[in-house]
């Protein structure tokens, strides 16, 4: 099937941290610590030009690739992400692309022509912003998982600029969340969310969608494991699979390893050697804090201080995962250090003080205005 582990898993952490962070800002606006924010809007507002053209361009790329999919789908399924981002394509379906694109906008052009223009004002409620949400933490957060992930590996880079920037593998988590961050913030300041319970909301699902996307890493075998793991499993551990104590990652999807004896196809390597199976421990933990962040997020009032706690508690986990996983190296003060090592401490650091500061703040504030 045309469907990649990694890439299902993905999307299954951007839906649970919809779910949860949709919920929050409900809660939250519930309790009277958000708010809907009036806006006017234009009904029966005629189409335009560029809107005409944006959706027929739209319709001709989406009909290009489409119809070449159903014509070729065994090349299609052999390698959906290559296949998606080659410059192949179908000019037909691309012709009958264009013409539905524009008789949508037609029809709608049509509707509005019937009426008069006119305003109104609606509410818009922080929720009703999540779609928007998570569509530019999806863009905004793949775009930083790149550049951090290039980042730590020049060379690879140097290579093959574009293949590194186009190819779906090499993500690297602390550069999407860094800048999806930004890049959402940026949109729910505009839209008059406050920041600090903006992102107390999102606190919880953040690491549920990081356990969830560390499924898809050990599934499909991304090269995001640990260490080689020779030593014996621990008594404890005796009634548990092998695998999650020493993993040799059968058919991992960047053919890692040695061949497989009798395999045929794309995905034939194994590690010669076992490792440490640190996805999965990693989806462990991150699943334990989100059950604590879930637990207490009622019992805190003072804003920040959930988000002061998520970065401590994943700065904690992935700077303690660091030690078992395979990761690039800087050199820094003679010492060997990972990018995530790095912004993991400074996340305990930066955890530690939000907290001391929004409890602290929040304290002051309920004293002066008694």
């Amino acid at each position: 099937m045309p469907i990649q582990t990694f890439g299902f898993f993905l999307g299954l952490s951007f839906a649970g941290a919809y779910i949860t962070t949709s919920r929050e800002l409900k809660r939250k606006e519930a309790a009277g610590l958000l708010h809907a924010v009036t806006k006017k809007i234009t009904l029966h507002e005629r189409v335009s030009t560029f809107s005409f053209a944006l959706n027929a361009a739209g319709g001709a790329l989406i009909g290009y690739k489409v119809l070449h999919m159903v014509l070729n789908y065994a090349e299609f399924a052999a390698d959906a992400p290559g296949f998606i981002l080659s410059s192949d394509g179908n000019l037909l379906g691309a012709l009958a692309g264009a013409v539905a694109g524009y008789y949508l906008k037609k029809q709608e052009d049509n509707k509005a022509a019937l009426h008069k223009p006119e305003q109104k004002n609606i509410k818009v409620h922080p929720h009703e912003h999540m779609t928007n949400i998570v569509f530019i933490a999806g863009i905004a957060g793949i775009l930083g998982a790149k550049i951090f992930h290039n980042l730590e590996n020049l060379d690879e880079f140097a290579a093959d600029p574009v293949g590194a920037l186009l190819s779906f593998s090499g993500l690297t988590f602390y550069g999407g969340l860094i800048v999806a961050a930004f890049s959402v913030l940026y949109y729910t300041r505009k839209q008059g969310i406050d920041t600090l319970h903006m992102i107390d909301a999102a606190a919880p699902g953040l690491i549920l969608a990081y356990a969830i996307g560390r499924m898809g890493c050990q599934l499909s075998g991304d090269g995001d494991w640990g260490i080689v793991n020779l030593n014996p499993k621990p008594d404890w551990m005796a009634a548990l699979p092998d695998w999650m104590w020493a993993f040799d990652y059968p058919h991992n999807v960047i053919s890692e390893g040695v061949k497989m004896a009798g395999c045929e196809g794309r995905h034939c390597f194994v590690l010669p050697q076992p490792v440490y199976p640190t996805p999965f421990y990693e989806t462990l933990m991150g699943l334990v804090i989100f059950g604590i962040l879930w637990g207490i997020r009622t019992r805190i009032s003072a804003p920040g201080v959930l988000f002061s706690i998520y970065l401590l508690l994943n700065g904690i986990e992935r700077f303690s995962i660091e030690q078992i996983r395979v990761n690039s190296t800087y050199s820094l003060f003679g010492h060997a250090i990972t990018q995530a090592e790095i912004i993991s401490f400074s996340f305990i650091l930066l955890g530690i003080a939000g907290t001391a500061y929004f409890h602290h703040k929040a304290k002051r504030l309920s004293t002066d205005s008694r």
